[in-house]
C-alpha cells in the first residue's frame, strides 16, 4: 500500500512539472510572438546622446525622417547635434503587407557643458623611437600609469600639446565626454605635426607620418573601450594590396653594456641599437642617432621585449636628394592621423569609413573612443624612425 501511494505521488509530481513547463513555454511563445503595437507618441533625448528604439518585431524595417530613409536596421540608433523635433516614420513589411507607424524624436539641449576636445586618455604605449622618454618626459620611478597620466596632461582640452608614438604599433587611446555623432561628412579632427615640404617635388608631400585610426562606440555604456567595440577607419590605403593586415612586430630591449656599432654617416651612433623582428620573416635594427642620446626603449617597460599587432601601411618616405640629405614623406589621400597639416581637410575623419575585422563597413551612430597607432615600419635616414605624433583631437559637430 505504501509503495502504491508513493508511485501515485511521484506520477502526480511529474505531471505537475510538465504542466508547469508547458505553461511557461506557452507564455514565452506568446510574448515572443506578440504583435508590435506601435511606436511611442514621442521620444526625448539630449544632444549628442544616442536614442535606441527596439521594436522587437520581424519583417523588413525602414526608418525615415522627413521621408529620408535613415536606417533599415531592426533597431534604430538615433543621434543629433541640433535642438530639434524630428518626425519619425517606421514602415514594417512582412509577407507583402506594409504597416506604417509615426512618432517624433524631441532633441533637447544637454544640461551640462560638453567639451569638443579630448576629455580622457585611457592608454598610452609607444613603440621605440628617438623621442621616447622625452615626449612626454620619463622621470625615474614613473610607471605605465604615470606615463598615461602624462599623456592625459598633454592631450586633454583645447590647449593640448604633442606626444610621440614611436615606431610601428606605438599607440594612444583617448575619449570624449560625449558621443561624437556620425553625421553627413567628416566628424572629428586629429591633430599632429605634419607639414608640407617647401622643396618637395611631389604634391602634398613633406613630413607626413601616417597613423592608423581605430574608433569605438560605447554601446554597453560602461565608460571604457572594450575589445569587441573597436573598428578600423578604412583610409585610402586600406583595400590596397600594398597594405598588410595582421602585421606583428617585436622590439627587443637593448643591452646597455653592448658597444655601439657606428655607421658610415656622422649621425649613426649605433646602427645595431634596438633589434626588431616581424611575423613576415623580416628582422633589423633601429638606429641610434647623434641627435638623441637617451634610451629609445620606454624605460617604464621592464620586459625584455614587447610587441604590437595591426595594419601596416606601405612605406611613404623617400630620399628625394639621392644623397640622404632630404627625405620626404608623401601624404596618403585620407583616413590617417598626422598625415596632413592640421588646417587640411585630410586631417578630418569620417566615422562612416569604419570597417569590421573582415573589412565590411559598419554603421555606428557615433564614437566615444579613438585609438591611434603608428602605421609604418620605416627609418628615414637622419630623420630617424617614422613615428606618428598626436597633438589633440576635437569633434567637428560641437561648437
Amino acid at each position: 500500500m505504501e509503495r502504491n501511494t508513493f508511485k501515485i505521488l511521484k506520477i502526480a509530481l511529474i505531471s505537475l512539472f510538465f504542466i508547469g513547463m508547458t505553461g511557461c513555454k506557452s507564455d514565452s511563445d506568446e510574448e515572443e510572438n506578440s504583435p508590435f503595437t506601435g511606436l511611442k507618441e514621442s521620444y526625448t533625448i539630449d544632444r549628442f546622446k544616442v536614442l535606441n528604439i527596439a521594436p522587437n518585431t520581424s519583417g523588413n524595417l525602414t526608418w525615415s525622417v522627413n521621408d529620408s530613409i535613415i536606417s533599415n536596421d531592426s533597431e534604430l540608433d538615433f543621434i543629433s547635434n541640433k535642438v530639434k523635433t524630428y518626425p519619425l516614420t517606421l514602415k514594417i513589411e512582412n509577407n507583402g503587407t506594409v504597416k506604417t507607424y509615426n512618432s517624433s524624436i524631441i532633441v533637447n539641449h544637454e544640461t551640462g557643458i560638453y567639451s569638443k576636445y579630448i576629455s580622457n586618455v585611457f592608454d598610452f604605449r609607444p613603440a621605440v623611437g628617438q623621442f621616447i622618454n622625452e615626449i612626454p618626459e620619463y622621470e625615474t620611478g614613473n610607471t605605465a600609469a604615470s606615463m598615461i597620466q602624462k599623456a592625459k596632461e598633454s592631450l586633454v582640452g583645447g590647449n593640448s600639446s604633442m606626444i610621440t608614438l614611436g615606431g610601428y604599433g606605438g599607440y594612444v587611446v583617448f575619449g570624449f565626454d560625449h558621443t561624437v555623432p556620425n553625421m553627413n561628412g567628416r566628424d572629428f579632427k586629429i591633430l599632429g605635426n605634419a607639414f608640407w615640404g617647401n622643396d618637395a617635388s611631389q604634391p602634398r608631400s613633406g613630413s607626413c607620418e601616417p597613423g592608423i585610426i581605430m574608433v569605438a562606440y560605447d554601446r554597453n555604456k560602461n565608460g571604457k573601450p572594450d575589445d569587441n567595440e573597436w573598428y578600423e577607419i578604412a583610409g585610402s590605403e586600406y583595400f590596397k594590396n600594398t597594405t598588410v593586415k595582421d602585421f606583428n612586430i617585436t622590439y627587443f630591449k637593448p643591452n646597455v653594456n653592448k658597444p655601439p656599432v657606428p655607421g658610415t654617416d656622422f649621425w649613426q651612433t649605433d646602427v645595431e641599437y634596438i633589434k626588431w623582428q616581424d611575423n613576415l620573416g623580416n628582422t633589423g635594427f633601429k638606429t641610434k642617432n647623434t641627435f638623441h642620446d637617451q634610451s629609445y626603449y620606454p624605460l617604464w617597460i621592464a620586459d625584455a621585449s614587447y610587441s604590437f599587432t595591426g595594419t601596416k601601411l606601405q612605406n611613404n618616405y623617400y630620399d628625394q636628394s639621392g644623397t640622404g640629405s632630404y627625405w620626404i614623406g608623401k601624404s596618403y589621400d585620407f583616413g590617417y592621423a598626422d598625415n596632413a597639416p592640421n588646417n587640411d581637410e585630410a586631417s578630418n575623419i569620417d566615422i562612416s569609413w569604419a570597417v569590421d575585422k573582415n573589412g565590411k563597413y559598419v554603421k555606428l551612430p557615433g564614437v566615444d573612443f579613438v585609438k591611434v597607432y603608428t602605421g609604418t615600419n620605416q627609418e628615414a635616414g637622419w630623420l630617424g624612425e617614422v613615428s606618428t605624433e598626436v597633438a589633440g583631437a576635437y569633434d567637428l559637430h560641437l561648437n
